[in-house]
């Protein structure tokens, strides 16, 4: 069996200006990036609290990456003959879905 550790980076962009807080989220792992954006606004009536816009754009545009992530490993999967469409029937090829 093979033993190999990795580590993924994800550096994550905020910006605000008048109730609108963007998110620009990088994640790079040493071979590939994926970006992901994500937004929040403020609505009109309620208190501007900027660490909340920061909280929603940065796990939206985090969301953003995860999707583009699973579809690169559908892809991968699917150039190996093993992802959905494929017609296989047998036991699924390396991982499986833990959570769906």
């Amino acid at each position: 069996m093979t033993h190999r550790t990795l580590e993924w980076k994800i550096s994550v962009y905020l910006s605000e200006e008048d109730g609108k807080t963007k998110a620009r989220a990088v994640l790079d792992t040493g071979t590939t990036t994926l970006t992901g954006h994500g937004v929040a606004h403020c609505n009109p009536q309620d208190v501007d609290v900027p660490a909340i816009g920061d909280e929603l754009a940065a796990s939206r545009a985090m969301r953003d990456i995860a999707g583009r992530l699973m579809r690169a490993a559908d892809r991968d999967l699917e150039a190996v003959g093993a992802g959905p469409g494929t017609g296989r029937t047998g036991p699924p090829y390396g991982w499986s879905d833990a959570v769906t």
